[in-house]
This record gives structure tokens, C-alpha cells and sequence, in this order.
């Protein structure tokens, strides 16, 4: 059989285009934050991970102007061979100061950092537990590991313990949840599932891709619960509230020398360029000097969940700026979406199998810099939508 027969018979995005509810890879005229321009219609963007709204920030953009300017456009090398840089080290460690721990250690995306990390920590005959709904570069990592995948139901406690109960007593075992999920808004609770890991000699990795910059005066959940001595490990991205792209892990400094060393990701990947880390380290420093940035992004989630609760929407368990609309209709979901687009909100549809049969939902996300005008424009457009729709009455 032909290998691209699955290509060919690939009917699904085909008829979603024709039929106009093709929600992806919407190419987009401008990025201005809170706006964005699509075929020369202005649309407030309330779908994306740009919390703290940096992207547009004068002092980012321009560290990013001088790191071209000084460094030229690229490293082309890995950091293990030509590609380091002093840069990226002083990046480095105002990252493992931020967070509380000894070492951080860059990668060039978010992604590479759960895959090489957990691939290079856990091996043969060692184990890696996972919340089911850990985001999809965590369970890659995982698989790419030689070790055994255990799951538990999201953010259930009893069933974790179960789990760890079951374990075989040899073996390493590294638990690694995501901080603040990223689909439906809710917080990993960290201080029932330290006790555990601490009883069942288990190491925790907490992937803080969205907490950072939104939770614990931006410094993320084990901050937020006052409880980061008891996480072994810290994982972000630049791609959400340090308005960049790349990514980092943090930990001992043994622990991060070793990932260094044995992380493929890292390894036989192309460093991060010099603007990019110029970037994130400028999106730092104003996490540091300018808190209400953290503040505001939250009074904007708070305003937004209780305006879509008072509208009789479904938002689910969040508390946070990450807000869903739960729909649990693959087709309302797409045909709500494109509504919501067409007059002039951008969220983002999600399905299975981002999220569980029947929790089909679009996600809604807020950003510091969102204006209180903008926020009652898209509650009044929810309003309407969501009558015209047969989701609230």
C-alpha cells in the first residue's frame, strides 16, 4: 500500500474548509496584542498565551532590535558545540533565581525541554506518572523514555496515591504535572500532591508553561502555594508571558548538569538565537519591575469569569485568566467559534482529543493589557452569540 494513501483519503480538513468552520492556521495581517488583523478586519484576540502582553512592549522589542544588531540572527550551532553563548547563560541564572532553585538550563522551544528532560531522566526499569491531562510534550517526553507510563485521573488525589501505592518498590519515579492547565484554566494542587511524593519517594516536575508570569507573582504554582522547596523540578516556556520562543528547566545543579549532558533536545538542536533570548530576559526584568502587569492579568481572568458565569455560561473549575466555555459539541463548538470570529472575537476551538468527549469547549484567554472597553465588548458579543446558539437562555 501506498505510505501516502492516509494523505489522500484525509477527508476531514477538506470538508471543514469547505464548509467554513476550518478554525486552524489562521494567517494573520498583524499581531498587535489585544487586537489582530485578519483580511483587514480588526479582531480582539482573546486566544492567546501573551498574558502579560509583552509582545508589544517597547523595552521587548527593542532588546530584541539590539541583539540583532550586536549579535547577528542566529548561533547556527548546537550549545553543546558553537552555539552557547554568555547571553544565554546570564539568562540562565536569573531564571533559577526567579523560580527558587539552584540551575536552569535553556532550550531552544518549550516543547524540546519536557522532551529531552523526562527522556533523559527516566530509563529502563524506572517509571513516569502523568496526569491525564498533562499537555501533549509531557507524554511525548514520556514515550520517548524507556520507562513505564502510569496515569492518573486529572487533579484526583486518591487515585494518584493508588497509583504510587502500585509501583514496584525498584526503579526511579518522577511525577510531572502541568502547574496551571492549559485548557480549561484549573491549578494543579500542589501542596496534597508534594505529602505524596514525599512518602512514596517520588521526584515531582511541575511544567509551568502557563503559571509563569500569571501565578505566584509570576513566578509560578509552587510560588503561588508558597511551597517550591518541595518540587524537584520547574519547566517553562518563552512562547506565553516571556514573549519569545524557547524554553527552560530548572532544579539542583547536579540534576541540571546531567540533563545538559544526555538531553537529545538539547543536544542535536540549534541554540536559541540571540534576539529570542534577549527577549525572554527583558520580559524577566519587567516581570521583576513592573508587578502589576501579574496583578492586572489576573483582575482580567476574575472580571472575565465572573461575566461569563453572570451569563449563565459553563466555565468549568477555573481560576485563572484561562477561562473555557464548556460546549461538549464537537460541531457548536466549531459553529460558535466561527460566529464568535465573525463578529470580531478570536477564542479557540478545542475537541477531542485535546480535551474528553463531551467537554468539547472554546478556549478563552486574557491578556494584562486587554482594556476594560475590549472585555465588555466581548462579554456583550457572548451574550448574543451564545443566545443566537442555544448555550445560555
Amino acid at each position: 500500500m501506498d505510505i501516502f494513501k492516509k494523505c489522500f483519503d484525509f477527508e476531514d480538513v477538506r470538508s471543514a474548509k469547505a464548509g467554513g468552520f476550518y478554525p486552524y492556521f489562521l494567517p494573520l495581517d498583524r499581531n498587535e496584542g489585544t487586537e489582530v488583523v485578519y483580511e483587514g478586519r480588526r479582531i480582539i484576540m482573546c486566544g492567546s498565551n501573551n498574558y502579560l502582553g509583552l509582545t508589544t512592549h517597547p523595552r521587548v522589542k527593542k532588546a530584541a532590535i539590539d541583539a540583532i544588531e550586536k549579535y547577528g540572527t542566529s548561533c547556527t550551532g548546537s550549545r553543546f558545540l558553537n552555539g552557547n553563548m554568555t547571553i544565554i547563560e546570564e539568562l540562565e541564572r536569573d531564571l533559577a533565581d526567579w523560580v527558587g532553585m539552584d540551575a536552569a538550563l535553556v532550550f531552544s522551544t518549550g516543547m524540546q525541554v519536557n522532551l529531552g528532560t523526562i527522556s533523559a531522566l527516566v530509563g529502563r526499569g524506572d517509571t513516569v506518572i502523568l496526569d491525564k491531562e498533562d499537555h501533549a510534550s509531557i507524554y511525548d517526553g514520556a514515550r520517548l523514555s524507556h520507562g513505564k507510563i502510569e496515569r492518573f485521573r486529572h487533579n484526583d488525589v486518591e487515585h494518584l496515591e493508588r497509583v504510587l501505592k502500585s509501583l514496584p518498590e525498584q526503579g526511579g519515579r518522577l511525577l510531572v504535572v502541568d502547574g496551571l492547565f492549559s485548557m480549561e484554566g484549573d491549578i494543579a494542587p500542589l501542596p496534597e500532591i508534594i505529602p505524596l511524593c514525599q512518602k512514596y519517594g517520588v521526584r515531582l516536575m511541575v511544567d509551568d508553561a502557563h503559571a509563569m508570569g500569571v501565578l505566584g507573582g509570576g513566578r509560578g504554582t509552587a510560588a503561588h502555594f508558597g511551597i517550591t522547596e518541595g518540587v524537584d523540578l520547574i519547566m517553562s516556556t518563552f512562547s506565553k508571558s516571556f514573549a519569545s520562543i524557547g524554553g527552560f528547566i530548572a532544579g539542583q545543579y547536579d540534576v541540571i548538569d546531567y540533563i545538559k549532558h544526555v538531553a537529545r533536545s538539547l543536544i542535536f538542536s540549534a541554540s536559541i538565537p540571540p534576539a529570542n533570548t534577549a527577549t525572554a530576559h527583558t520580559a524577566l526584568d519587567i516581570m521583576r519591575e513592573e508587578p502589576w502587569l501579574v496583578e492586572q492579568v489576573n483582575a482580567n481572568g476574575k472580571f472575565m469569569r465572573e461575566g461569563l458565569t453572570s451569563l449563565g455560561f459553563d466555565i468549568g473549575t477555573s481560576e485563572t485568566p484561562i477561562v473555557p466555555i464548556i460546549i461538549g459539541d464537537d460541531m457548536l463548538t466549531f459553529k460558535t467559534w466561527r460566529d464568535l470570529f465573525d463578529a470580531g472575537v478570536f477564542v479557540n476551538p478545542v475537541i477531542s482529543p485535546a480535551t474528553a468527549p463531551g467537554r468539547q469547549l472554546l478556549r478563552t484567554s486574557y491578556m494584562a493589557t486587554h482594556t476594560q472597553s475590549q472585555l465588555e465588548q466581548v462579554l456583550e458579543t457572548f451574550e448574543r452569540i451564545g443566545k443566537q446558539n442555544g448555550l445560555i437562555a
